[in-house]
């Protein structure tokens, strides 16, 4: 594995969340609404976006609302998002 940047490793995760959710048919706000306890859909926009360091915990949470697998979403190693 590569060394990859933090601000990089943001975007990427953040940009899987999106295709993953939109290969969903899930818009943000359903996102938003499906995931465990309370949870704004900015969050969403940020996450998204890697303008923001989720925790393990949200990133759990985004997993179980759109169905897949933590080590899903956060498998980078094949991940052909350009930054």
């Amino acid at each position: 594995m590569s060394s990859v940047e933090k601000s990089d490793l943001l975007k990427i995760v953040g940009k899987k969340i999106q295709e993953t959710r939109e290969s969903k048919g899930f818009t943000q706000v359903d996102l938003a609404g499906k995931i465990i306890g309370e949870f704004d859909t900015t969050n969403v926009s940020r996450i998204e976006s890697g303008r923001t360091n989720p925790t393990l915990y949200t990133l759990y949470r985004i997993a179980e609302a759109l169905e897949v697998s933590l080590s899903e979403l956060l498998n980078i190693e094949d991940c052909e998002t350009e930054i």
